[in-house]
């Protein structure tokens, strides 16, 4: 009986460790013995990516939000296709544009070299997402780890859950909603556009079509360098944050109340709806935005992460192991 017994009580041990692992829950302390030196080394490389091209960080702060609203923040938007596997990057709203892959690369083979097979991309790509906003001057927040990444990728999940820039307020709040984001968080989350750029193509029909909802001279000015034919200068840039696009602060707001909104769905935020209230207090208080903006942020990045024995730690994350 005693060694029945002694049997049952490994059998529960062995039940709760599994369960425990399987049920793991992010934590900002997660690499704290496994992988010490994570945070500087992640920084030391968003660093010089940024010095590089400014760019950059809105490009990987943009990466982590379209990998978090596809089956969760899992690193999935980060494998490309294959003969036999389909994934997210030629989605339709990554092709020609997601891009600063190999920034990642480059952060993954920095972190191997201190700490090898630990670190997972997921939460690479959630840290340098973090870095970027706070390098251009935004704010600072501890990130939650512990993800695991992904061993499929949806195409289909991009297409469809990804916002669009054509989105309207309703759609737009509905999506969020979806994932567990509240309109505050929608409305804070989408002031990331104060950095970066967007390509003619997801604006040309706003900017020709809509000028109703916007500043004459604006939509003249973006005119100019965006055609109305289609496919003619398609890939032509123009930054969403008209008066400081290399830094991320409030003006993003300023620009929508001012009806200079270079998307459909930015425009949409202040456009007689029930975000005009949020636009207008982000616009006058800055230290509310950041604050708002980095809970937002800590929000999405629990939205769905593979934990404990999910998933795997891709040791290159551009595929599966």
């Amino acid at each position: 009986m005693a060694s029945f017994c002694s049997n049952m009580i490994r059998l529960f041990l062995v039940v709760l460790v599994v369960l425990g692992s399987a049920n793991a829950q992010l934590s900002k302390d997660f690499y704290s013995s496994s992988c010490p030196k994570l945070l500087d080394t992640v920084k030391c490389t968003v660093e010089a990516a940024i010095a590089k091209e400014t760019r950059m960080g809105a490009s990987l702060l943009r990466l982590f939000f379209h990998d978090c609203f596809v089956n969760g923040c899992d690193g999935s938007i980060l494998l490309d296709d294959t003969s036999s596997f389909t994934g997210e990057k030629n989605a339709g709203p990554n092709k020609n544009s997601a891009r600063g892959f190999e920034v990642i690369d480059a952060i993954k083979s920095a972190v191997e070299k201190v700490c090898p097979g630990v670190v997972s991309c997921a939460d690479i790509l959630a840290i340098a997402a973090r870095d970027s906003v706070n390098i251009l001057g935004g704010p600072a927040w501890d990130v939650k780890l512990g993800r695991r990444d992904a061993r499929t990728a949806s195409q289909a999940a991009a297409n469809k859950g990804i916002p669009a820039p054509t989105s309207s307020l309703n759609q737009l709040i509905s999506t969020f909603a979806n994932l567990g984001l509240s309109t505050r968080d929608m409305v804070a989350l989408s002031g990331g556009h104060t950095i970066g750029q967007a390509r003619c193509t997801t604006f040309r029909s706003h900017i020709y079509n809509e000028t109703n909802e916007l500043l004459a001279s604006f939509a003249q000015t973006r005119q100019s360098k965006c055609p109305r034919p289609s496919g003619v200068g398609d890939n032509n840039l123009a930054p969403l944050d008209l008066q400081t696009p290399a830094s991320f602060d409030n003006h993003y707001f300023n620009n929508l109340i001012d009806r200079k909104g270079l998307l459909h769905s930015d425009q949409q935020l202040f456009n007689g709806g029930s975000t005009d209230s949020i636009v207008r207090g982000y616009s006058t208080n800055p230290s509310s935005f950041f604050a708002d903006f980095a809970s937002a942020m800590i929000k999405m990045g629990d939205i769905n992460p593979l934990t404990g024995s999910q998933g795997e730690v891709r040791k290159n994350c551009r595929r599966v192991n």
